[in-house]
C-alpha cells in the first residue's frame, strides 16, 4: 500500500502534467506571452525586442504554427499571439483565431518592427519580450516552463500575480514534489489509484490524442510517416507506431485541433498514450485497464523527464516511448518487475537520439521510439536483457534512470550547442 502522500503527490503531478494545447508548445508559448504583451499594452505593439533561449528558437525554427495560414517560425508566433490577445488562453491561445485573422497577422508583421536575439542565461527555456505601443513600454518573461510568467509589467507597474501560473496549486497550495517519482511506487499507484479522481484528466488525454492521430492518418500532414507505416501492413506494434506518428504529422505540420501536452510536450503527450490505447483496444482492454497502464505510461515519461529538463538535446518522445512501452507491458498483466527491465532495455537501444528542433520529422522519431519501447518489452518478454555494464546501463532501475538525466542534461549540453549553431547557419 502507498502512503497517502505518496498518492495524493502523483495525483497532483497527472493533474498538473495533463493540459490541452493547440500547436508545438514552444511557439505557442511565444504567442502566449504576446498576447499577453498586447493585453498589458492595451492593444498591438509598435516594437517588439524578443529575446530567447537557443533550446526555443530551435524548437520554432521549422514548424508550423496553427491557424496563421501555413507560416512558421518567431515572428508568426508572435504575430499570432498579438492577434489573438487571448492570454487567459494559455497554451490555447491561438483558438480563437479564425481563417480572417490571416490578413490582421500580415498587417501586424508589416507595421511592427520586431528585433529578435538570443539570450545566453544558461536556462533551457526562458523568453523575453520587450513591447512599446505610443508613449507605453510592457515586458514580459517567462522562464522554466511554457506558462511560467515570472515578469509581466507595464509603464513599470509590476502585474506579474495576475498573470503566475495555475496548476494543480489551485487545489494543493504547492507544486507537487516530483521527486517522489520512482518505477515501484509508480506501478503500484496504478494498481491503487482512484480512478474517478483522475478519470476526466486521463480521458481527454486519450480523446484528444487519438483525435489528432486519425486526423495524421486522413489528411495530408508533413511527411505522412503514420500513413506510410500503415500502408505498409503489419501487426499490432506497427499500428500502434504508425497512429502515433500520424499524431505528431498533423502536429508539426499546423494542424488545429488541440492535443494532451504531458513534460510541456505535444509530441510526447501523443507518443505516451496512443499506443497504450490501441494496443488496450486490440488486446479488448477494459477502460479502466487502459487507464491504468496510462497511468503507467505517464508517470514513467514524467519521470524520466524530471532529470532531463524541459528542452534540451536528447529527444524528449524517447522518454515517453519508453513509457509506452511500460505502459503496454503493464496491459500484459506485468508488474514492477517486468516494467523495470522492459524501461532498461528500452533506453538502451535509443538514448542519445537528439533534437534538432520541432519539424515533420519528429513523426519518424516518435516511431522509432514506441518501436524502441516496444521492443524492450518482447525482449523481457522473450527472457531476453540488456544487463548492468552495457552502455549507459546500470545496476537497479533508478540509477539508469539517473544516467540518462546526467547523459542528456550535461552530457549533451555541448551537443545542443553545436546544434543550435548549425540550424542558425553560425
Amino acid at each position: 500500500m502507498l502512503s497517502s502522500l505518496t498518492k495524493s503527490t502523483y495525483e497532483a503531478i497527472l493533474k498538473a502534467e495533463l493540459r490541452p494545447a493547440m500547436g508545438c508548445t514552444e511557439p505557442i508559448a511565444i504567442a502566449y506571452a504576446a498576447s499577453i504583451l498586447t493585453e498589458l499594452l492595451g492593444g498591438a505593439p509598435d516594437k517588439i525586442d524578443a529575446r530567447f533561449s537557443g533550446n526555443i528558437i530551435k524548437n520554432v525554427k521549422s514548424v508550423i504554427v496553427p491557424a496563421t495560414g501555413g507560416r512558421h517560425g518567431i515572428e508568426a508566433a508572435l504575430a499570432a499571439g498579438v492577434v489573438s490577445a487571448r492570454p487567459d488562453k494559455r497554451l490555447e491561445v491561438l483558438t480563437v483565431l479564425t481563417s480572417e485573422d490571416g490578413e490582421r497577422i500580415d498587417l501586424l508583421l508589416k507595421n511592427c518592427e520586431i528585433k529578435i536575439d538570443k539570450l545566453n542565461t544558461g536556462c533551457s527555456f526562458e523568453l523575453e519580450l520587450y513591447g512599446g505601443r505610443a508613449e507605453h513600454s510592457a515586458v514580459v518573461k517567462i522562464s522554466g516552463a511554457h506558462t511560467n510568467v515570472i515578469e509581466a509589467s507595464v509603464d513599470g507597474e509590476n502585474l506579474t500575480e495576475k498573470y503566475n501560473q495555475i496548476t494543480i496549486v489551485e487545489e494543493s497550495g504547492e507544486e507537487p514534489d516530483f521527486t517522489l517519482l520512482n518505477v515501484q511506487d509508480i506501478v503500484t499507484y496504478a494498481d491503487e489509484a482512484d480512478l474517478e479522481a483522475i478519470r476526466p484528466y486521463l480521458m481527454r488525454q486519450v480523446e484528444l490524442n487519438m483525435a489528432i492521430a486519425e486526423e495524421g492518418l486522413t489528411g495530408e500532414w508533413g511527411a505522412q510517416i503514420g500513413k506510410v507505416m500503415l500502408s505498409m501492413g503489419g501487426d499490432l506494434s506497427r499500428k500502434a507506431r504508425a497512429y502515433a506518428a500520424a499524431g505528431s504529422d498533423a502536429r508539426m505540420s499546423g494542424c488545429e485541433k488541440a492535443v494532451c501536452i504531458i513534460s510541456g510536450s505535444g509530441n510526447q503527450g501523443i507518443t505516451a498514450s496512443v499506443p497504450v490505447k490501441v494496443y488496450a483496444d486490440e488486446l479488448g482492454k477494459s477502460e479502466d485497464e487502459m487507464l491504468r497502464a496510462l497511468i503507467v505510461s505517464d508517470l514513467i515519461t514524467i519521470h524520466q523527464k524530471t532529470g532531463i529538463g524541459t528542452l534540451s538535446a536528447y529527444c524528449g518522445a524517447i522518454s515517453a516511448g519508453v513509457g509506452a512501452g511500460a505502459g503496454i507491458c503493464y496491459l500484459h498483466g506485468g508488474k514492477f518487475r517486468e516494467i523495470a527491465h522492459t524501461l532498461v532495455n528500452s533506453v538502451a537501444i535509443l538514448s542519445g537520439t537528439i533534437c534538432d528542433g520541432a519539424k515533420p520529422s519528429c513523426a519518424a522519431k516518435i516511431a522509432m521510439a514506441v518501436e524502441a519501447g516496444i521492443m524492450g518489452y518482447e525482449m523481457w518478454r522473450c527472457g531476453s536483457q540488456f544487463h548492468g555494464g552495457d552502455g549507459i546501463v546500470t545496476k537497479g532501475v533508478e540509477n539508469t534512470i539517473k544516467n540518462v538525466g546526467r547523459l542528456a542534461k550535461e552530457g549533451m549540453s555541448d551537443t545542443d550547442r553545436e546544434i543550435i549553431e548549425i540550424m542558425l547557419g553560425i
